[in-house]
């Protein structure tokens, strides 16, 4: 039965399915109703149609509910990947095309499998390798960005795109004097519904209420306004130019992508060729022909987005004269040309024909049904540039997931399996990718409410997919004319709740470098954007560094007694020290080959100050291991110290390290004797005998009664 269970953990919960079949069909089905409008608003956050959050939502929760650990853990669209996967897609296809959608699949794809490679593995332990003040960081920094990311559809202007993010988003705060007052008014609306409803009925399903609320608002202002005329339609010269010339530049684009998926087609014949077909060379230039495609497909991009701005700046006036309709530059009309009251804008081209809108977005047509079984396609030229995205998502996921998990199972008091939360995280996106879901991983706010509605087992986040498939099959149609902005809202207000600043004013107090890496991490991630993946890669780097230089240089000082009689530094208190003879030195880290050349210098330096000195105490106490780097350096400075007549002892070494000790023959070569179990059994011993041999010197023993020496024992005392 145990071997079935580790195979297919969801056979635990048959015995409690009649006793928590209430609560959790309750707990589904209130998860459902904040499922739905998160996934759509996720989805457009990852640039994908809507349509790919609803599928996001249907096979990935069931097999993450089937095969995870926590019961109470949802997985399913979240907005950090979302974010992530828009990032590392954009630079190699049009957002919304038919290669981006192919694309973000397949990154779906690869996340599964490196995150079923580390489960499987026993490889959940890499999530420790990201520090907690650069996780801090890198969210504060995501969530400024998710949210920020979408002020363009707030107040209803193109956003340009580029490789620095804030130059973007400063395009944007630039067209504030454009801003479309209507659009405005649903997402201000909406803000004030969801944080009113929040607080007086915080139980009700305050995200679906609005995104109905929303909807039929708009389908019954004709929110939505939009046309499709010809060229000729278009008065203005400056206005033509620039449609002509997006015109143009939109077709390049098109055939710069259909060049690349042709040769995409043809590198995929090569790398399947078998041997004797195979020519490395040509695939080698066949895969630089595709980069040159995608490069220069990517600065048309750019190109066409700036013409999208200032087309924007252009608004036009529409006047219908025998049936015709023509627009004019705003303000320009022919005299007694009849105004119709509203500004229309440009919006594309469709098929040779030219769309305006005079109106807000929405959501537009969902594809009504469910998503078919279909593997994945396989673009072997950006396996490579997709795999460090894919691999931070996979990270970043998993310490999503985990950190809901432990929370969750800290109120719970159920035992979770990091591992096989990692191996269902892996099955939900790897399955989900057959089925069009884009990358997945468990949802903090989902999760959160799940636990509050008193979920049991993880049948609730079935129920809640089933949820997901009702509005495939029956209610897309109701969507159309759902506003962009009030999903903005969703995901502003959901990422604005995420930024932490708590956290690393705390860490500031306690670990300086830490808090100063997480801040590092923070503006790194805004100024790398869109490629925020560097951020964190950024932050990992420098916690090892930083983690390499306390390693190489741990705390080391030589010892003398405060006043209360506990050992300190020399230096650090300004204290005398114990003897001129006997130099206890504390040594608090593991003595490896990192930091065998600082425990030198501090030998070194402690032999230089006190010249008279015939025993260096090593207090090791805080050595917790040791490598054969350290254990070589041991007898080299012992050897050394013996010719100039210095003796090396170390006291207070761990279990662990004595055994090294004997193993080694450094107990043989430092001799048992100078070897102690504690540093006050050492310095008791070390310095009466200390004494002894200066009374000698001295040519004889001290009265009875007498003090031994200013040096001696009596500071033990």
């Amino acid at each position: 039965m145990k071997v079935l269970q580790t195979a297919f953990p969801f056979l635990a919960w048959l015995p409690q399915m009649r006793s928590s079949l209430r609560v959790d069909l309750v707990a589904g089905i209130t998860v459902a109703l904040i499922l739905v409008p998160q996934s759509m608003a996720y989805a457009q956050l990852a640039g994908l149609p809507v349509v790919y959050g609803l599928y996001a939502s249907f096979v990935p929760v069931i097999v993450g509910a089937l095969w995870g650990s926590c019961p109470q853990l949802h997985t399913g669209p979240v907005a950090m990947l979302s974010l992530l996967s828009a990032a590392a897609v954009i630079p190699l296809a049009a957002p919304g095309s038919v290669t981006y959608i192919e694309i973000s699949i397949l990154l779906a794809l690869m996340v599964g499998i490196l995150r079923l490679g580390l489960g499987l593995a026993r490889l959940g332990l890499l999530v420790n390798f990201v520090s907690s003040p650069v996780m801090v960081g890198f969210t504060n920094a995501a969530a400024l960005i998710i949210g920020l990311s979408l002020l363009n559809q707030i107040i209803g202007v193109p956003m340009p795109r580029s490789d620095f993010y804030l130059a973007d988003l400063w395009g944007v705060i630039s067209q504030l004097p454009q801003t479309h007052l209507p659009t405005l008014a649903f997402a201000a609306g909406t803000w004030a519904l969801i944080w009113w409803l929040g607080r007086v009925a915080p139980r009700l399903p305050v995200l679906l209420i609005a995104v109905v609320l929303a909807t039929a608002v708009s389908a019954f202002i004709g929110f939505e306004r939009r046309v499709e005329v010809p060229s000729t339609a278009i008065m203005d010269r400056q206005a033509a130019a620039l449609i002509e010339g997006y015109r143009q530049t939109a077709a390049k684009i098109d055939a710069l992508n259909a060049a690349a998926a042709a040769k995409g087609a043809e590198l995929t014949a090569l790398l399947k060729a078998g041997d004797e077909l195979r020519d490395p060379m040509h695939a080698m230039r066949v895969e630089n022909e595709i980069e040159l495609l995608r490069a220069q497909a990517k600065l048309l991009r750019g190109d066409n987005d700036q013409r999208r701005v200032r087309l924007h700046a252009i608004p036009l006036e529409r006047v219908d004269a025998g049936g015709v309709m023509r627009f004019h530059r705003a303000g320009s009309l022919p005299e007694g040309a009849p105004k119709l009251g509203r500004n229309w804008h440009f919006d594309g081209v469709k098929q040779g024909g030219i769309v305006l809108s005079a109106g807000g977005v929405v959501v537009g047509d969902i594809p009504q049904g469910l998503p078919t079984f279909d593997a994945p396609k396989i673009h072997w030229d950006v396996l490579l540039p997709l795999l460090p995205s894919a691999l931070v998502m996979a990270l970043i996921g998993l310490m999503e997931a985990v950190s809901i998990s432990k929370a969750i199972a800290a109120k719970t008091r159920q035992r979770v399996d990091i591992n096989k939360e990692i191996i269902g995280q892996g099955l939900a996106n790897t399955v989900g990718s057959f089925f069009g879901a884009y990358a997945v991983s468990g949802s903090f706010s989902r999760s959160a409410v799940a636990a509050r509605a008193g979920a049991r087992t993880g049948f609730y986040a079935i129920i809640s997919a089933m949820a997901v498939v009702l509005v495939l099959l029956f209610f897309t149609p109701l969507l159309h004319h759902l506003p962009q902005a009030v999903l903005a809202v969703i995901v502003m207000m959901a990422v604005f709740g995420l930024i932490r600043v708590k956290p690393l004013i705390h860490a500031w107090r306690v670990d300086r470098s830490g808090a100063v890496i997480g801040i590092a991490t923070f503006v790194a991630t805004l100024f790398m954007a869109p490629s925020i993946a560097n951020g964190i890669l950024l932050g990992v780097l420098l916690t090892a560094v930083a983690f390499l230089f306390k390693t190489m240089k741990p705390r080391a000082e030589i010892l003398g007694r405060r006043e209360d009689g506990v050992l300190a530094g020399l230096d650090t208190h300004g204290l005398e020290p114990l003897s001129e003879r006997v130099v206890p030195i504390r040594f608090d880290g593991s003595l490896v080959f990192a930091n065998v050349a600082y425990f030198d210098d501090i030998v070194l330096e402690a032999r230089a100050r006190f010249p008279k000195a015939d025993t260096l105490l090593i207090v090791g106490s805080g050595i917790n291991h040791i490598d054969a780097t350290g254990e070589e350096k041991i007898r080299e400075v012992a050897q050394i110290l013996r010719e100039s007549g210095v003796t090396l002892a170390f006291s207070g070494l761990k279990k662990q390290v004595r055994v090294a000790f004997q193993a080694g023959g450094l107990e043989e070569l430092l001799g048992k004797e100078n070897l102690y179990d504690s540093k006050d059994q050492a310095l008791r011993v070390l310095l009466a005998r200390a004494d002894r041999e200066a009374s000698v010197a001295d040519g004889g023993l001290p009265a009875v009664g007498q003090p031994v020496s200013s040096a001696g024992c009596r500071r033990l005392v």
